[in-house]
């Protein structure tokens, strides 16, 4: 077996003023990568760093190991949003196949590091819990660096890596990165309960982030042969693994894992997961051909043109666009496939509602309403695909929070006028 050229050194050894790092993220982020720059600050130095992570999930700050150091982003989190006001920090407006041709077309970069198993008896190292990005920046980087990480459960992926490929390997345990599921509310279980409606034993499902993800998965219980083909997965899998709602001959085919220890650990789920990256798993050809495929996520609101925002509330941005225009596209051109929006009616203890007449100039559309599918409150359903105008905006007005449907009517009489 050829051996890495450089064993036991730290994985910032090879970062120099200058250069271009590419670093996994979501939950494929190196905890040993985080502890030496904040022991030797000074390798961040007039160092940029591109890295895909999400609000509320990583945790690793580039910015703050040095004042010299930048980014590059294609989420808004805290750190970016400071980064961005300093101008250390570039954000790409893009949604996850925008990031992968991005990735793709960008010059080679001087680094790229991941977080790999150590190696089998035959030299491959696996990526852990996330192989989205990674794949698409490996083969062209300049240096290949590897942590490897005992603790790491082995999945299988269609991305592997040989120890012979890596520059630099340094193998440590390092805690895993750890996400809860929110619990669910009363909102989001009797949105997941009128989800659940419209599944059918059979259907593929892709689910998104938030708390009606976990209550669905209760909700599924009575579900039978159900499959995931999915940019991410969560504890939640587990639920239905237990429930004997997903199929037992089927792979759970995802981009990224997430969940808590004992998820982890949780070996009757993680021998049916298969890690795919990004241009699988969000590929329109790959998921249009899926038949009976339903996309179930969350969204800031929605107008009663069926238009989504799901990336900025009263003006900031939240996160970004993520696998939303990318799924919208694909249910579209299968008749027998679905694209779900699950949201609660309304925001701020009831004050403001989430069904509105138009999106304005502190929102941003991140499903055009030509690509709107099927809207979920906790008062109802909204099929839009094959509505009017005006039935849109009656059927939108009527999962709406009875507190606010009087304005939203009025509001929707003065479009009308107008159009």
């Amino acid at each position: 077996m050829t051996l890495p050229r450089h064993v036991g050194v730290s994985l910032s050894s090879s970062l120099e003023r200058g250069q271009r790092v590419f670093v996994a993220g979501l939950s494929s982020e190196s905890a040993l990568l985080r502890e030496e720059l904040i022991q030797n600050p000074e390798k961040a130095a007039d160092v940029e760093f591109t890295c895909v992570q999400l609000p509320g999930i990583d945790s690793t700050d580039y910015l703050a190991f040095h004042p010299e150091s930048r980014t590059r982003a294609f989420f808004m989190t805290p750190s970016v949003r400071e980064g961005m006001r300093r101008n250390r920090t570039l954000l790409h407006p893009l949604d996850y196949s925008g990031i992968a041709s991005h990735l793709w077309a960008a010059d080679p970069f001087d680094c790229a590091i991941g977080q790999f198993t150590p190696p089998d008896r035959n030299g491959w190292c696996h990526p852990g819990m996330s192989v989205d990005f990674l794949p698409l920046v490996w083969k062209r980087a300049k240096r290949r660096i590897g942590h490897l990480n005992p603790g790491l459960p082995r999945i299988a992926s269609s991305f592997r890596v040989h120890i012979s490929e890596l520059d630099v390997v340094v193998e440590r345990d390092a805690p895993l990165l750890m996400v809860s599921s929110p619990e669910p509310t009363v909102a989001a279980q009797l949105i997941a309960a009128f989800a659940a409606n419209l599944i059918l034993d059979g259907d593929t499902l892709q689910f998104g982030i938030g708390s009606v993800m976990p209550a669905l998965a209760q909700a599924l219980s009575s579900h039978r042969s159900l499959r995931i083909h999915s940019g991410m997965v969560s504890s939640f899998v587990e639920t239905m693994w237990r429930s004997g709602s997903l199929s037992p001959d089927e792979l759970i085919v995802a981009g990224v894992v997430f969940g808590d220890e004992a998820f982890y650990k949780s070996a009757g789920v993680l021998e049916r997961l298969k890690l795919e990256d990004v241009r699988t798993t969000h590929g329109l050809g790959t998921v249009s051909a899926i038949e009976r495929f339903v996309a179930i996520n969350g969204a800031v609101e929605v107008d009663l043109f069926g238009q989504t925002n799901s990336e900025r509330s009263d003006g900031s941005l939240m996160a970004g666009a993520g696998g939303l225009p990318a799924f919208a596209q694909a249910t579209q051109l299968s008749h027998d496939s679905q694209f779900l929006i699950c949201l609660p009616s309304t925001a701020r203890n009831g004050k403001v509602s989430r069904i509105v007449p138009s999106l304005g100039a502190h929102g941003l559309c991140t499903v055009p309403r030509h690509l709107a599918g099927t809207i979920i409150t906790e008062y109802g359903v909204a099929k839009l695909r094959d509505l009017s105008m005006e039935e849109r905006a009656g059927a939108l007005i009527s999962i709406a929070h009875p507190d606010h449907r009087p304005s939203l009517s009025t509001a929707w009489e003065v479009i009308r006028r107008k159009l």
